[in-house]
C-alpha cells in the first residue's frame, strides 16, 4: 500500500488550470482586440474629436454591446445598442425634466429596466442598460442629453468594429462542430459497448450521453448563425460563406442524428434487459461511429466527404432487418430499423439530399 499517491486529487485539476486559461484567453483574443480597439476609440472620438470632458457612455456602450459572448451577431449588437441608448435617453430626459435625486433614479431604472426586458430577453442585457442610466443620473453633466450623443458614437464603433475586427467566425464553429462529433461518437460507442455486452446498465449511460448532446447542438447552431452573420457584412469573411453554409447544413443533419441516436439508446436499453448480446446491432453502430468520424474529418478537409459517405452507404445498405436478424425478436427487428434513420442523417451531413439519402437503404 505504499506505492499508492496520497492527496492526489487536486494536482490534476491544478494543472489543468492554466491550459484552460490559455485556451479561453486564445479563444477570446479577437473579442478583447475588438473591446480594446472600439471602446478607445468612442471615447477619444468623443473626447477629442467633441471636445466631451468624460465620455464614459461612450466607452461602457461598446463594452457592453460587444461584451465576450458567444453570439457576436451583428444584429444582436445592434439590439444591446438600441436598447442602452434608449436607457441613456430616458436617463437624460428625467434627469433634464426633474434634476438628480433617489425617486428620480428609482424612476430611472424602472422605465430602463422595463424597456430594456422588452427589447431583449436576456436578462444580463437589461442589467447592462440599466447601469447606463444609473451613470446619466448619478454622473453630472453640464450640457443635457450630452451622453446620448456619447451613447451612439459607442454604438457605432462596436457595430463598426463588428465588420472591421470580426471575430473567427469559422474556427468558431469548427470547434463546437468537433465538440459535438467527438461527444456523438462516445455517446454512440458506450451503446454499441452495451449492445456487445447485453448490458442495460451500459446502454442506459449511453442513453444519458445522448441526452446530454443537445446543448453541444446548440451551441453549434448560435456559432454558425452568428458567423454567418458576421460574414454577411464584413469585407474579410466573405470567402467563409460558403464553408459555414456548408456547416449549416452538416448542423441540420446531425441535430437529426442526434435525435435518432437517443431512439436507438432508448431501444437498445428496452431490448438488451434480457442480458443477451446483440453483436449484430453493435457492429452497424461502430460502422456508423466510423462513418461519422471521416465526417467529423471533413470539417477541415471535405475531400473526406466521399469516404465518409462511402462508409455510411455500405452501412445503409445492409440495413435490412429481416436479412440481417431472421431468427431475431420483433424487438431486434426493431433496433436496426431504428438504425435507419439515424444512417440517413449521416449520409445527409455528406452532402446527400434526403431522397437520395434514403434511395441508398434497402426496401423493406
Amino acid at each position: 500500500m505504499t506505492g499508492e499517491p496520497t492527496a492526489t486529487a487536486p494536482v490534476p485539476t491544478a494543472r489543468r488550470y492554466p491550459r484552460e486559461g490559455w485556451a479561453r484567453l486564445r479563444g477570446s483574443a479577437v473579442a478583447i482586440l475588438q473591446l480594446v480597439v472600439a471602446a478607445s476609440t468612442a471615447f477619444s472620438i468623443a473626447h477629442y474629436g467633441l471636445g466631451h470632458p468624460a465620455p464614459l457612455i461612450a466607452a461602457t456602450v461598446t463594452i457592453s454591446s460587444l461584451g465576450l459572448v458567444r453570439d457576436a451577431r451583428p444584429w444582436r449588437v445592434l439590439e444591446t445598442v438600441i436598447g442602452m441608448t434608449l436607457g441613456v435617453f430616458v436617463a437624460e430626459l428625467v434627469v433634464f425634466l426633474a434634476g438628480n435625486g433617489w425617486w428620480q433614479l428609482a424612476l430611472t431604472l424602472g422605465v430602463s429596466l422595463s424597456i430594456a426586458r422588452f427589447v431583449s430577453p436576456q436578462a444580463g442585457f437589461a442589467i447592462a442598460a440599466a447601469i447606463q442610466s444609473i451613470i446619466v443620473v448619478v454622473v453630472p453633466a453640464q450640457v443635457p442629453f450630452l451622453r446620448l450623443l456619447d451613447a451612439l458614437i459607442g454604438g457605432a464603433m462596436a457595430l463598426l468594429v463588428t465588420a472591421l475586427i470580426p471575430r473567427s467566425p469559422l474556427r468558431t464553429a469548427r470547434t463546437d462542430a468537433a465538440r459535438l462529433f467527438t461527444a456523438f461518437q462516445g455517446a454512440a460507442g458506450t451503446v454499441a459497448q452495451g449492445l456487445r455486452r447485453g448490458s442495460r446498465v451500459r446502454t442506459e449511460r449511453g442513453l444519458e450521453k445522448a441526452r446530454e448532446l443537445q446543448s453541444l447542438v446548440d451551441d453549434w447552431r448560435t456559432s454558425v448563425e452568428s458567423g454567418a452573420a458576421i460574414a454577411r457584412i464584413s469585407p474579410f469573411l466573405r470567402r467563409q460563406r460558403f464553408e459555414l453554409e456548408r456547416y449549416e447544413r452538416m448542423r441540420a443533419s446531425m441535430d437529426l442524428a442526434v435525435r435518432n441516436l437517443r431512439v436507438v439508446a432508448r431501444r437498445a436499453a428496452y431490448l438488451v434487459d434480457d442480458g443477451r448480446e446483440r453483436d449484430v446491432a453493435a457492429d452497424l453502430l461502430v460502422e456508423l461511429i466510423r462513418g461519422a468520424d471521416l465526417v467529423q474529418q471533413s470539417l477541415t478537409d471535405i475531400t473526406y466527404e466521399p469516404a465518409a459517405r462511402e462508409v455510411l452507404t455500405a452501412v445503409a445498405a445492409r440495413l435490412d432487418p429481416i436479412a440481417l436478424v431472421p431468427d431475431g425478436s420483433l424487438g431486434d427487428q426493431t433496433l436496426i430499423t431504428a438504425l435507419r434513420p439515424l444512417a440517413t442523417d449521416l449520409l445527409c451531413a455528406t452532402g446527400l439530399s434526403p431522397a437520395d439519402a434514403r434511395a441508398r437503404l434497402p426496401r423493406v
